[in-house]
């Protein structure tokens, strides 16, 4: 059997060393000049390639269509899959929340191993070669025409990932494929990717950190997302790991129904800030109210806390009243962001969306529509959050792609 893997990313790879290693003459196009090109990038160079937790836990940080990866995910697990790249010599170590990197911590070693893979399983690469269509005749694949020539074929496994970080070649060349050949695709939203915020305090507040504060979304009044952890301003909005969470579980809300703000300091209660806040002013009675609030809150936070609660900076402290004061709270507790939608799909870690699962066989990866036609990693509709989750899901559909014979 002849087999064209379109797409060197792991999917592509993971699958290209599968389908050899089952007896099948198998060809791997990338049309870049090398392989893995995105994979270099991931874990800012350090390559998280998996989370070592068990099956269940691996699901609930599945965003869209979990059930369809179940015999994908227990077929080729995290364990099976960080045995595999030991077997072939790469070190690996896991770190905080079973996140699993190379010992080297760079992501240039699991590339390396990967080719080495492919290598050993005797699979043909072809690199600067561009894919421009995929024949069928009868309701099967028969031909692959790229730029360069055309190849006749028993099976195509397409796997050319999404359209976030389009310059490493991820430009929806699957989603095209998939429509002409009669595929359902759900429209592609980014995932995990920064929010972008209406006015110029977050420019003010670039380059600031906030850890341990909370994250809520409400949608229609109803409160859809609370993140706990550490946020991060830009100039253009906020980023770091809540808002990259909620933005996985949001993309695809209407934005003009969405209310969003940060509580501060979540730790405390109303309350307890207030008695917090009262302590710090009794110690610094006589200071204007803008040289009082940096016990609580960052320095470069106060001028826009003490601007949305209304009060003059230069009020001293023992003239604030506590209907004030109380202000000063509700601020801390609800600091308001003025949602404007996503960042770019440039921005975006992975994609939303895509090649519709409910044409795909999920225990194959065959399209339901075309026989010998298969779909692998960030090309189907399914992502989830951070942590290596979405590259076990490319390496797990992958390896279902390439081992069915």
């Amino acid at each position: 059997m002849k087999t064209i893997v379109i797409g060197g990313g792991p999917a592509g790879m993971t699958a290209s060393y599968y389908s050899a290693l089952y007896g099948n003459q198998t060809i791997l196009i990338e049309k870049n000049e090398k392989l893995g090109k995105k994979l270099y990038i991931t874990g800012k160079g350090r390559c998280n390639v998996t989370n070592e937790c068990d099956v269940n836990e691996f699901f609930t940080n599945v965003i869209s269509n979990p059930r369809f990866l179940t015999s994908a995910i227990y077929n080729f697990t995290p364990q099976d899959l960080m045995a595999l790249l030991q077997s072939f010599g790469l070190p690996l170590k896991t770190e905080r929340g079973n996140r699993v990197f190379p010992l080297s911590d760079k992501s240039s070693d699991v590339i390396k191993t990967l080719s080495q893979m492919l290598k050993s399983a005797g699979v043909e690469v072809k690199l600067n070669e561009t894919v421009q269509n995929i024949i069928s005749e009868d309701g099967k694949v028969s031909k692959v025409v790229t730029d360069l020539g055309d190849y006749d074929c028993d099976k195509v496994i397409v796997a050319t990932g999404g359209v976030s970080y389009p310059l490493t070649g991820s430009t929806g060349d699957g989603y095209r494929f998939a429509k002409i050949l009669g595929h359902k695709v759900i429209n592609p939203v980014p995932a995990l990717v920064p929010f972008q915020i209406k006015g110029n305090y977050c420019t003010e507040l670039s380059g600031l950190t906030l850890k341990n504060v909370t994250l809520n979304v409400d949608y229609n009044g109803k409160r859809t997302v609370s993140e706990f952890g550490e946020l991060l301003f830009t100039h253009q909005g906020v980023s770091g790991p809540i808002v990259l969470t909620a933005s996985s579980k949001i993309n695809r809300l209407d934005k003009s129904a969405i209310k969003m703000w940060i509580d501060l300091k979540p730790a405390l209660d109303q309350e307890k800030l207030d008695l917090r806040i009262i302590r710090d002013f009794e110690e610094l009675k006589n200071r204007g109210l803008k040289n009082s609030l940096f016990k609580l809150l960052p320095s470069s936070l106060v001028p826009i806390v003490i601007s949305r609660s209304g009060i003059k900076e230069s009020k001293r402290n023992n003239e604030i009243t506590r209907e004030e004061r109380r202000k000063i709270v509700d601020v801390i507790k609800h600091f308001t962001l003025d949602y404007d939608g996503l960042c770019p799909f440039s921005q975006a870690v992975i994609t939303a969306g895509g090649v519709s699962v409910d044409q795909v066989n999920p225990k194959t990866m065959e399209s339901k529509l075309v026989k010998g036609l298969y779909f692998a990693g960030e090309v189907l509709d399914v992502d989830a959050l951070t942590g290596g989750f979405n590259l076990q899901i490319a390496f797990a559909t992958g390896v279902k792609a390439g081992s069915e014979v």
